[in-house]
């Protein structure tokens, strides 16, 4: 419906377009609640996942994994071309999933708070529209961290992980300030594309919260690749070289280095993105981090305001934003009952290639628990009756699983291997509901396929 600059009353205002909050305010409105959606930039309908999150950097590493070796500053035009156009097309869907529903309006602006039931709207189109609502849900995600780091701010070369996503040309050298997730999965897809890739991260390894061998595989399957990952690195400033250029300097135990740079990439975190609501006119808590501070049924201290999403300090995966809208839905139509304590089993993925997936607890996590265990660890390319990583010529890797040695539960799993992001859904399934590692051992699976592992892999306990 179209926005109008008159005052607007609403059974439901959502801040953010993101997937809990349109997927609430899709399925309110078609049950006939008043629904205002309000979304800052148009570049964003539907959130970071689809405009500056997992579609385009999925896409974009889908469009780097079969290169041969070398630059291909050609292909990787082409790759930011069609993943453009692909964001644009979901844009379009998502705006239209709310836009054509003659109960909810969305307003495109900057929503602030004036009290804990009216925000005004500063739209790009039509002024200030101020919406009263019943209900409130704020989503409006997080945005990455940019520290004082001297001269960061300064160098003209400098990007987030958003802006890389529409960076042309290929850089020749990347510079990956961060070792965490964002930071590798970058790192990795612009290798495949031919940059030169240095990765200087602070702490003393890469993927501190996975078990040793874990990350050890890891760290070899992105060596392979050709990049290079510097550990226990400080960064002291970032020297903008007037050409487009800058020189990264930092230091280690073994001293003072540096790393010269076509393009720096900022991956060194996200925070909740709260500045300019004024939480405080609504009396909305947030933590010491700048999270929006909710129950476990995400109220906020107001109990009509809810936070789902990156916002309110969670897991930062959209498929929990989607479980967030799943609570709060229940909290406004439902028994009320259902909360964040109902979560089990949350898988994620770290999308290298091949990506490496986990569930529940590691090695290390379950002899800190005290649990008596057995675990099972496996590289792909010892598995004989695992054709499926020779076919397509993915036999990087390795599987591990964790299981108790005294009642057969599968604490956990490390899938570093091809389809894993696929695979691991089977296994976080059977922890939520009891399947036994004998059990998914001796299940019949197709042929050939990567799931198929747990037979062999489930068969080397001990």
């Amino acid at each position: 419906m179209t926005a109008t600059d008159t005052p607007l009353d609403a059974d439901l205002i959502v801040i953010g377009y993101g997937k809990g909050g349109k997927t609430l305010a899709a399925t309110l409105a078609r049950q006939g609640w008043s629904v205002v959606m309000v979304e800052r930039s148009p570049m964003m309908y539907g959130g970071t996942c689809i405009n500056t999150g997992c579609v385009p950097t999925k896409a974009m590493i889908a469009r780097s994994e079969h290169l041969a070796p070398g630059a291909h500053p050609q292909h990787y035009r082409e790759a930011v071309a069609a993943t453009a156009d692909l964001t644009a097309t979901l844009r379009a869907a998502n705006l239209a999933l709310l836009d054509t529903v003659e109960t909810a309006t969305v307003l495109t602006g900057e929503a602030v708070f004036c009290d804990a039931h009216t925000v005004e709207v500063h739209t790009t189109d039509r002024g200030t529209v101020t919406v009263t609502g019943r209900h409130i849900v704020i989503g409006t995600g997080s945005h990455a961290v940019i520290p004082d780091i001297p001269g960061l701010r300064q160098a003209t070369n400098v990007a987030t992980s958003t802006e890389m996503l529409v960076h042309t040309p290929l850089p020749g050298r990347l510079v990956v300030l961060g070792g965490g997730y964002i930071g590798l999965e970058f790192a990795a897809m612009y290798a495949a594309y031919g940059s030169q890739v240095t990765i200087l991260e602070r702490h003393t390894a890469i993927l501190g919260q996975e078990d040793p061998d874990v990350a050890d595989c890891a760290r070899e399957v992105l060596a392979a690749a050709g990049v290079r990952i510097v550990t226990s690195a400080v960064i002291d400033r970032v020297d903008d070289q007037g050409d487009g250029t800058s020189v990264v300097a930092f230091h280690t135990d073994a001293g003072p280095e540096t790393v010269p740079a076509d393009t720096v990439l900022v991956a060194l975190g996200r925070t909740p993105a709260t500045e300019t609501l004024a939480l405080d006119r609504a009396g909305v808590n947030v933590t010491a981090g700048g999270a929006i501070s909710v129950d476990e049924h995400l109220r906020t201290s107001q109990p009509h305001i809810f936070a789902v999403g990156d916002v309110n300090g969670g897991p930062q995966f959209t498929y929990v934003s989607l479980d967030d809208h799943r609570i709060v839905l229940d909290q406004l139509t439902g028994s009320g009952t259902r909360s964040t304590a109902d979560r089990r089993a949350v898988p994620y993925t770290l999308f290298l290639t091949p990506p490496l997936s986990r569930v529940g607890l590691t090695e290390r996590a379950a002899l800190e628990a005290g649990r008596t265990i057995k675990t099972a660890a496996m590289r792909v390319a010892d598995m004989a009756t695992v054709p499926r990583a020779r076919i397509v010529q993915e036999s990087a890797g390795m599987m591990k699983v964790i299981v108790d040695a005294d009642t057969d539960e599968i604490l956990g799993a490390a899938l570093l291997s091809y389809d894993s992001h696929e695979v691991i859904n089977t296994v976080a399934l059977a922890m939520r509901h009891g399947i036994t590692a004998s059990q998914l051992r001796d299940e019949i699976y197709t042929h050939p396929s990567m799931t198929e592992a747990f037979n062999q892999l489930l068969g080397a306990l001990h």
